[in-house]
């Protein structure tokens, strides 16, 4: 669900502003930056990209066929009438 690259890359760019006598405890640190991130991120109520895109696909066809039946209920009305 969460990017662990990315996750991974915050807490090396927090770890490499850290200055090098603290390298011990920033490596502590580093590893215990991944674990919050991680466990807040997956607290958000968010979906991967993968499943955006295929709910994405799903919309387009539903609108796909709505406008079609929206057709078909105008040329009936335009019948009845």
């Amino acid at each position: 669900m969460i990017n662990a690259k990315k996750i991974e890359d915050i807490a090396k760019q927090v770890t490499e502003a850290i200055p090098p006598g603290l390298k011990n405890l920033a490596t502590d640190f580093e590893d215990k930056t991944k674990t919050v991130l991680q466990r807040k991120l997956s607290e958000l109520d968010v979906v991967t990209r993968e499943e955006f895109d295929v709910q994405t696909q799903v919309l387009i066809k539903t609108r796909e066929k709505l406008a079609i039946l929206e057709q078909k209920v105008a040329e009936l009305e335009a019948k009845i009438t």
